[in-house]
């Protein structure tokens, strides 16, 4: 019954974020599946810390949309695709799983991963509204705003903010501790940066004479890899922040 109700559930909060233009078509299917698992596995605790990432996240997109709007060119942006979902809930919802059977330090994992997908969305989202220009994670030179890997003041706070709301639900939830997933969130947050700093793919657009992340540049011109790894674009990057969240809470839930 609880797996039938999580999947209705799921299916409803999907359909508003996609009308509302949150999700596109196959990131609607994706939050879907996402939103189920997490569901039927944790039931409404577990719902609770979804929702601690997904709505905040969702309304701070909406925050200086006339400033992200010119930022376009530089990164992926409009509604999330398949691709952005499973790559901030993918392994949440697999610790989601393992935590039937795996016990709490699973449960850990899952609020991790959650709160490493908060921790670099709230910095992204605000850090992007700063007046201070960002500066490249690994060797402090300006970066163009909204390029991966820029840091700021501003945008470092709100990464621990999105990481302590995350691991506070989960605590008040009774999910997981509060130290351990707030830790792990900003422990994945922080391997964002590194990796958008050195190892993710950046591009030039020979046309617009400009670095950015997508090809084809958002003008239509092909862009050319200018540093980084081809095959390693944002996505792969924010996988690779919730399971750095999800591994640091296990580790973390074990020590407590």
């Amino acid at each position: 019954m609880q797996i039938l109700l999580g999947a209705a559930f799921a299916a409803v909060i999907a359909l508003v974020a996609y009308r509302a233009g949150v999700l596109s078509a196959g990131g609607a299917a994706a939050a879907f599946v996402v939103g189920a698992i997490v569901f039927g596995a944790q039931g409404w605790p577990g719902a609770a810390v979804l929702f601690a990432f997904f709505l905040p996240s969702t309304l701070l997109s909406r925050l200086g949309a006339s400033r992200k709007r010119a930022l376009r060119e530089l990164a992926k942006q409009g509604p999330r695709d398949a691709w952005q979902v499973l790559a901030n809930g993918g392994a949440a919802a697999v610790a989601a799983i393992l935590a039937l059977h795996g016990g709490p330090r699973f449960a850990c994992a899952f609020a991790g991963a959650f709160a490493a997908a908060s921790a670099d969305t709230w910095g992204t989202e605000i850090g992007t509204l700063s007046r201070r220009p960002p500066l490249r994670a690994l060797t402090l030179r300006a970066v163009s705003p909204g390029m991966s890997g820029g840091i700021t003041p501003l945008g470092t706070l709100a990464t621990l903010a999105g990481a302590l709301c995350v691991a506070l639900v989960a605590r008040l939830a009774g999910v997981a501790p509060f130290w351990p997933v707030a830790i792990a969130g900003v422990a994945g947050a922080a391997l964002d940066s590194l990796l958008g700093a050195s190892l993710q793919a950046t591009r030039w657009c020979p046309s617009c004479a400009r670095e950015c992340e997508t090809n084809p540049h958002d003008c239509g011109t092909p862009t050319q890899l200018r540093r980084g790894l081809r095959w390693l674009e944002n996505d792969g990057v924010n996988l690779a922040a919730t399971l750095c969240g999800a591994l640091s809470a296990f580790a973390l839930a074990g020590l407590t």
